[in-house]
């Protein structure tokens, strides 16, 4: 058995593996919202940390153990000038050592996650672009053969709604910082043509998915979720339908935690997939911490 840990900028994850069957035998996800204040203050709060400790005692609870275990700090640690210090504090607290990965290893952890799912949906895992939307960035990856290329850009979703406040302030501020990623994404085409998959993993493409599915935040069912096709469409059914509802009523749907958070990863998710040039875009529940159980396995 292997579990992986993924602690987000938002959230943390957990999932064990059977590592001679490749198969799930445990999950966990609580929101901790790591990169709450990060962005003002440039450290990770005392707030979030003991988020994470709880959380993670929690999960261990839950999920029978750990076992062999890697768990990894990915954006909002990257940034934070107290990183070390909080990681330490996690590690005295839960006796879990927290690796803060770089850029590049969250992204080959996350493609081997999402090659793991579509591999399980029966989809072709040789070539295809990747969005990650997280709390404090956004990772763009493609998959081109045996060729990983990537680039992460300071686009998240708490990140944005601290850094703009009104609804008309936040689809602004994206828009303003779509220009990076439209110009990584024609040049990734450019050089190595379009896939003609393009995976979003991650929170937001997830929810689109289970509202699709008619599921709410109790029924969320990742086994139906990953592999789903979301279009534009849906983006803007969800956004809309989640607009209309008070704060608790949105909670319910998406979870406590991210009903403010998940308007401004809808708008990023559809403001990507129209600027890559994409009708859809296949979800995948899988991501960081199943690429960090199977690097344990050895697969």
């Amino acid at each position: 058995m292997a579990t992986g840990i993924d602690i987000g900028s938002n959230s943390l994850r957990a999932v064990k593996i059977d590592c001679a069957m490749h198969e799930k035998v445990a999950e966990y996800e609580k929101v901790v919202r790591t990169a709450e204040g990060l962005d003002a203050t440039g450290r990770i709060s005392d707030g979030a940390i003991e988020r994470i400790i709880e959380a993670l005692k929690e999960a261990q609870e839950c999920m029978g153990g750990f076992g062999r275990v890697r768990a990894v700090a990915t954006a909002a640690f990257r940034m934070a000038k107290n990183a070390q210090e909080a990681t330490e504090c996690i590690e005295s607290a839960t006796g879990i050592p927290i690796e803060i990965v770089d850029a590049e290893t969250e992204s080959l952890l996350s493609v081997r996650g999402v090659e793991y799912g579509l591999r399980a949906k029966k989809y072709p895992t040789e070539r295809f672009l990747m969005a990650d939307i997280g709390g404090a960035s956004t990772e763009i990856v493609m998959k081109h053969r045996a060729d990983i290329l990537f680039r992460s850009f300071r686009l998240g979703i708490l990140t944005t709604i601290e850094r703009f406040r009104t609804k008309e302030e936040i689809v602004f501020g994206i828009r303003r910082h779509m220009s990076d990623i439209e110009e990584f994404l024609r040049d990734l085409f450019e050089l190595f043509g379009k896939p003609k998959i393009f995976v979003g993993t991650g929170g937001t493409p997830a929810t689109v998915a289970a509202l699709k599915l008619g599921l709410t935040y109790e029924t969320y069912d990742a086994a139906k979720v990953s592999g789903v096709t979301i279009s534009s469409d849906d983006i803007e059914k969800a956004y809309t339908q989640l607009m209309k509802l008070p704060p608790k009523e949105r909670a319910r749907l998406v979870g406590t935690g991210r009903e403010d958070a998940i308007m401004a990863g809808l708008v990023i998710l559809g403001e990507l997939l129209r600027r890559a040039g994409y009708k859809e875009m296949v979800v995948s529940d899988e991501g960081v911490r199943e690429g960090a159980a199977l690097s344990l396995c050895g697969s």
